[in-house]
């Protein structure tokens, strides 16, 4: 089994939380990670739409491996009376997941003002009480208030913020015994996993078997992130996150394989494959479905028309779009049955 860069991986997944990234608003994100894709001694591939794929080498049958760096967020509907945001979600965001969160607000002439997601009324103290029995709803009572001194709607576009401008949740990522707390686990923490991967891959000089494309994908939030792929590409292999629940097999501290999700079953050679080869190398694994509200990259590029097989697997993962939770024993497995498969 392949070591596990620990250090580098958290460091990375530090260094891509900081850079906003809400479903449309990619820019700063994937610059990075441009970046850091050729400090790693490749050379990057930039989608028209946004998104950036990476050839790992290898001959023959080619396989993509993806991990997402679009979050789900926010975005401005209109300015209300009392300079207040009216806004709608981008991606899976309920709102009862983002009250009391702080954002920052992102204008389309490049300006950044911070806020906080609110009911309105908002404060407890002097809210009648059958207002208080009320559950948060975009279109009636939620609202971000701006850190500045806006009392009108014209007080909030002096300042450039207009209906349409992106909104990114604070992200809070801290780290205890192991357990990594954080927004955006889904999915930044899987396109650390992968360029863990890479380095993991140039530093030993591993020879891979098979054509291997690296997809850091854009809009898969919203069900479009790779609908286009390199030429040649015969295989899929997603990596997210792995929602835990009541009725899961899914634990923080394992990889998952996806059986099924709220779309369809995986391609059932190629899961096994990945199956098998988990059983051969020793990793941590269990093998779960996830409905009814779940779907990954691959299902894009099936839909799409690609005439591909498609698997996904993916660390363990609590409160899914949400304040989530995982493990770096999560990360691990998920690093290593990756490596074994592409060593495979």
């Amino acid at each position: 089994m392949r070591e596990f860069d620990e250090k580098y991986c958290m460091e990375q997944f530090e260094e891509l939380l900081k850079r906003d990234s809400t479903t449309g608003y990619f820019r700063e994100a994937q610059e990075y990670i441009v970046k850091e894709i050729k400090s790693l001694g490749y050379e990057p591939y930039e989608t028209h739409k946004g998104g950036v794929t990476v050839d790992l080498g290898g001959e023959g049958n080619a396989l993509v491996v993806s991990a997402h760096l679009d979050d789900i967020g926010l975005m401005v509907r209109r300015i209300n009376p009392d300079g207040t945001l009216n806004v709608c979600p981008v991606g899976g965001l309920y709102p009862f997941y983002c009250m009391e969160e702080n954002v920052r607000v992102h204008t389309r002439d490049g300006k950044v003002y911070t806020g906080t997601v609110c009911m309105t009324p908002n404060s407890i103290h002097v809210t009648e009480e059958e207002l208080r029995q009320n559950m948060a709803d975009y279109r009636k009572n939620v609202c971000v208030v701006l850190d500045c001194n806006v009392k009108t709607a014209d007080d909030t576009r002096r300042l450039g913020i207009e209906t349409g401008d992106s909104i990114a949740l604070e992200p809070r990522f801290c780290m205890s015994n192991g357990y990594i707390k954080s927004r955006f686990v889904d999915d930044k923490a899987c396109a650390a996993v992968l360029l863990a991967a890479m380095k993991c891959i140039k530093e030993n000089g591993i020879a891979l078997k098979r054509k291997v494309y690296f997809y850091f994908a854009q809009y898969e939030e919203i069900g479009h992130g790779t609908t286009w792929l390199p030429e040649g590409v015969k295989d899929y292999l997603a990596l997210d996150i792995a929602p835990t629940g009541p009725d899961q097999n899914s634990d923080e501290r394992k990889v998952s394989i996806f059986a099924k999700d709220s779309r369809f079953p995986y391609h059932w050679e190629l899961t096994n494959e990945i199956r098998d080869t988990a059983r051969e190398s020793g990793v941590d694994y269990v093998m779960d479905i996830f409905t009814p509200h779940y779907g990954t990259d691959g299902d894009g590029s099936v839909m799409a028309g690609y005439d591909i097989r498609h698997a996904a697997i993916g660390p363990g993962t609590s409160n899914s779009h949400g304040y989530e939770r995982t493990h770096i024993n999560g990360l691990k497995n998920t690093f290593a049955l990756t490596m074994a498969f592409l060593e495979r």
